[in-house]
């Protein structure tokens, strides 16, 4: 990035490629003026940072002021590869990892490390949050899951200590209980929301703009700048 900006006013919208190894990663990362906090998404089994669900949601915490950081957990040539294999998209320490990385990233960066940071997860994406929230260096101020399978992070559950909300379609039974197991799990503040007549991708009129303000007031309420 550029030199450094005036926080209280700085607006960014930039196409970034972050360090995860010997490899890059691609990312959009999108501040309005003012911000003073960050989300980055870790999409769900199979998507990308093009994915129209999580960029409808991101448009919509813009909206409440924070920022967004939507990245490919894979490259271009491992996501050719997981096309054929299936294998990567469910491999949540590699995820976990690629999340941890992009979040020292943001710490490293003038213009965005004074941003309180936060995860918003879909699918196997939410346990790589989860995860990535118990390793990271940098502390991670809260969690969304949007039809997530927490249940995949394991023994790093009980060592959550974000504010973390699970966000579940009341008609994905078997997830729904996934995500109650891993609430009973989880020692830090926690909510689960349970939106009536959504499914698993949350297609149904209405379901999915749901789940977006409920994401945006949870991070309003508990990321701050740092």
């Amino acid at each position: 990035m550029s030199a450094k900006l005036d926080h209280s006013a700085a607006e960014i919208h930039q196409s970034v490629a972050i360090p995860a190894g010997r490899k890059q990663l691609s990312g959009d990362l999108d501040i309005p003026a003012g911000a003073h906090g960050l989300v980055l998404f870790a999409h769900g089994s199979g998507s990308s940072r093009h994915s129209p669900r999580n960029r409808y949601v991101a448009e919509v915490i813009r909206d409440a002021g924070i920022g967004t950081l939507l990245f490919d957990l894979l490259t271009e040539a491992e996501e050719a590869e997981d096309r054929f294999t299936g294998q990567l998209r469910f491999d949540i320490d590699l995820l976990a990892g690629r999340l941890v990385q992009a979040t020292k990233w943001v710490d490293r960066d003038p213009n965005v490390k004074h941003l309180g940071v936060g995860y918003f997860g879909s699918s196997t994406g939410a346990a790589a949050a989860l995860i990535a929230s118990v390793d990271s260096t940098v502390p991670v101020q809260a969690i969304v899951s949007r039809g997530g399978r927490p249940d995949l992070a394991g023994e790093s559950l009980p060592h959550v200590t974000a504010p973390t909300l699970l966000i579940v379609g009341g008609l994905d039974d078997v997830v729904i209980e996934l995500n109650q197991r891993a609430f009973q799990q989880l020692r830090g503040e926690k909510a689960v929301e349970i939106i009536p007549g959504a499914t698993h991708l949350f297609e149904e009129k209405g379901a999915l703009a749901q789940v977006a303000r409920l994401a945006a007031e949870w991070f309003r309420q508990h990321l701050h700048a740092r």
